[in-house]
């Protein structure tokens, strides 16, 4: 999942950048509100995270211009020091999704945000994926196969996401570098890399490999493993 961060003090943008993308989203930043418009505009984004306090185009402008003017319904988080019920609700009538106050936990906003995004996309019954002895809890990102911990790297964990969210669904190499990388593309071998180092997390000793290579396709995952290569 891709999410835009707009924010102009670049020691939380950073912060929230190293926590987002450890947790497994694809993340972008924008440090003042013209840009932030227009990278919001220029492609899909699961979710925004939008400061109010901008330079260029202040943070409740940039929203209401997404709602009305370009009729955008990616959800927003808005981030702010301001503390008053009236800025809070000024936030709401802009078009915001929810509101979170500085300073905030980390883990706070990790959780509103995929909180939002499963409201969005009509998954708030769920709070984990599974597929075959699979299972990646979406609250804090673990995975485990047959009741054991795999620990997985930032990418890995997006890619592995991934391919749960449409078990079976073969995902071509363009795709999966697209949302697990974004516009910065990697070199031909980096995809193949971590879908080996994924094969490895998930794979101990005597379980079947989940993930099937269609050479010259791209990869999916499979129930037994009696097909996968």
């Amino acid at each position: 999942m891709k999410v835009l961060i707009v924010e102009d003090d670049s020691s939380i943008a950073a912060n929230l950048c190293d926590y987002l993308e450890a947790s497994g989203y694809g993340v972008d930043v924008a440090s003042n509100g013209n840009a932030a418009l227009r990278m919001a505009l220029a492609e899909a984004w699961d979710a925004i995270l939008l400061d109010l306090s901008l330079p260029g185009m202040d943070g409740l402008t940039l929203c209401r211009r997404l709602r009305e003017e370009a009729g955008r319904d990616t959800p927003v988080l808005m981030l702010t020091a301001r503390d008053a019920l009236d800025d809070k609700l000024a936030g709401f009538v802009h078009g915001a999704d929810d509101y979170l106050v500085k300073p905030f936990s980390l883990k706070e906003v990790g959780a509103r945000l995929g909180a939002m995004i499963k409201r969005y996309r009509g998954q708030v019954a769920t709070m984990e994926l599974r597929f075959a002895d699979v299972r990646l809890d979406l609250s804090t990102m673990s995975v485990e196969r047959a009741g054991r911990l795999v620990k997985l790297p930032p990418k890995c964990l997006h890619l592995l996401r991934i391919l749960m969210q449409s078990p079976r669904r073969t995902f071509t190499r363009a795709e999966l570098e697209s949302q697990v990388w974004g516009e910065e593309l990697p070199d031909s071998d980096t995809l193949r890399t971590h879908v080996y180092t994924l094969r490895r997390a998930l794979c101990g000793p005597g379980e079947a490999d989940v993930i099937e290579t269609l050479h010259g396709v791209g990869y999916r995952l499979v129930a037994g493993g009696d097909d996968a290569k």
